[in-house]
């Protein structure tokens, strides 16, 4: 198992980050999110998975993110 951060600007209520947790354990290869509304971030436990595709994920419902 890896696990990957992220930094994600623009959630702002906690259906933000159930979204975004959706979003990326959809992802194949992740086997757990926990996303933080107060420290903006997400820690994400998977196989391997290209951290660009854990990007997209959150890009793709709105939100900006970074691996850090």
């Amino acid at each position: 198992m890896q696990t990957t951060h992220l930094k994600i600007t623009g959630m702002s209520c906690d259906a933000c980050v159930s979204h975004t947790k959706k979003a990326l354990e959809a992802v194949a290869g992740v086997q757990s999110a926990t996303v933080n509304l107060a420290a903006q971030d997400a820690t994400v436990l998977h196989d391997g998975v290209d951290p660009a595709k854990l990007v997209a994920a959150v890009v793709e419902e709105g939100y900006e993110a970074q691996v850090g």
